[in-house]
């Protein structure tokens, strides 16, 4: 990529100017299709799990500034390339899925891309096909004589999808083999159905994204573009979207609001700008003051982006209440009422509730082991106080309106409360 380039476009001047492209087949000639106006891009989303997690947001991103510059975003759902599986970054294939969960998995992302795009009929507005519609229908022989004979395995076996798995002695089996097979046939696809020019993607994807832009000169498209995303890593060099308790899930029913809220704060300070730039529409003059922050100011730049990513996934008033609660319970010890919370039975608190199951039924822990570790190296509270015996139980008497507060470390509480 030239540095001396300079975009035309407000959609290219954004994603440069915010560090989104990692690569790109042709920026120029990108940036010229941008400022006409013509762009229609595509990035594509396999349903493997019912939602969609911070490791995508680089991707939705990328379809919602694509939209505000005046281009149209087009969301692929990959229900048919779900039935094979992604072998990119994978050092063995994914669990295959059944039909019906495919299904469920692609109406819970749908609901994710509601809040991030406009959907309609407009020039402009988003679309969402599933590939399932074409790859479904193929006829295997035909497939191979219409599209597969413009394929080179020796290219193929090049793929870094392929090669790493082979160098690493992995099993690849052929159902995956075929996948960037799929997905360069989806692009050519979509260039047909919608005018999909660009497919975008994460830096792991370029290889497929050439071989679509190869099979489509072959196939007699217009010329079609790819451009790449960096795959993001925090600045300690952890991935993005995990941590010690699992994925950072963008639906409320898997990760409450205030997790997620918290997420972005216990982000490291070095990331804070960066993030702001990616996962905001905070203006960039504004990031800079924010990122010139030093000290524990920084902290307050670190707010900023919780609330601000927050509000792009979940609305502005829980992101506010989450915020609330936040500041009620690390700068006042207050118990937040609007802290993630799990309904107990009565009973259980009347009877005396051991505190290594309350942990475990609060999802702060794993297993009772795990609790005797973290009351052994003073980790676990109640109501604010450390626990120093595995023994304890808890009764009516540390209820407060029938909740009790129980913390991992400083960060994580959940409030047990008793129907």
């Amino acid at each position: 990529m030239s540095d001396d380039f300079r975009p035309r476009s407000d959609f290219l001047s954004v994603l440069l100017e915010r560090g989104f492209v990692h690569q790109c087949s042709d920026l120029e000639g990108l940036d010229r299709k941008a400022e006409a106006g013509e762009l229609v891009a595509y990035i594509g989303f396999d349903c493997t799990a019912p939602s969609l997690h911070v490791g995508s947001l680089v991707q939705i991103m990328l379809l919602r500034w694509l939209q505000k510059t005046g281009g149209k975003p087009v969301a692929l759902m990959g229900g048919g390339t779900t039935r094979v599986g992604d072998p990119s970054g994978k050092d063995q294939a994914r669990q295959l899925l059944s039909l019906e969960t495919i299904a469920a998995n692609k109406e819970g992302i749908k609901q994710i891309f509601s809040r991030f795009l406009t959907f309609g009929e407009g020039k402009t507005d988003a679309a969402m096909p599933d590939n399932a519609d074409w790859l479904g229908t193929l006829n295997y022989i035909d497939f191979l004589r219409d599209v597969g004979r413009h394929f080179s395995v020796n290219r193929m076996l090049s793929m870094d999808s392929v090669k790493l798995r082979l160098e690493r002695e992995s099993e690849l089996t052929f159902l995956e083999f075929n996948y960037m097979c799929l997905q360069a046939y989806d692009f050519v696809e979509l260039y047909k159905r919608h005018g999909c020019i660009l497919q975008m993607g994460g830096s792991d994807q370029w290889g497929n994204i050439v071989t679509g832009i190869d099979l489509g000169r072959r196939m007699g498209t217009e010329q079609l573009y790819a451009l790449t995303s960096p795959l993001l890593t925090t600045a300690s060099g952890a991935k993005m979207g995990k941590t010690a308790q699992g994925a950072v899930w963008l639906d409320a029913s898997m990760l409450p609001v205030f997790d997620y809220w918290q997420y972005w704060r216990n982000c490291e300070d070095a990331d804070a700008g960066r993030f702001l730039k990616l996962f905001t529409e905070l203006p960039v003059d504004e990031i800079a003051r924010l990122q010139a922050l030093g000290g524990a100011e920084i902290n307050e730049a670190k707010k900023i982006l919780a609330t601000e990513a927050t509000a792009m996934v979940h609305g502005r008033e829980a992101a506010e209440a989450a915020a609330e609660a936040a500041r009620k319970t690390f700068e006042e010890g207050a118990l937040a009422e609007s802290l993630p919370s799990v309904a107990i039975a009565r009973a259980e608190v009347t009877a005396g509730l051991g505190v290594l199951a309350a942990f475990v039924k609060a999802g702060l822990v794993a297993s009772t082991g795990e609790a005797r570790r973290q009351i052994k190296g003073g980790g676990l509270k109640v109501n604010d106080v450390t626990l120093t015996d595995e023994r304890a139980v808890i009764g009516e008497s540390d209820l407060t309106d029938d909740v009790v507060k129980l913390s991992l470390g400083k960060k994580r509480h959940v409030l047990l409360r008793a129907v």
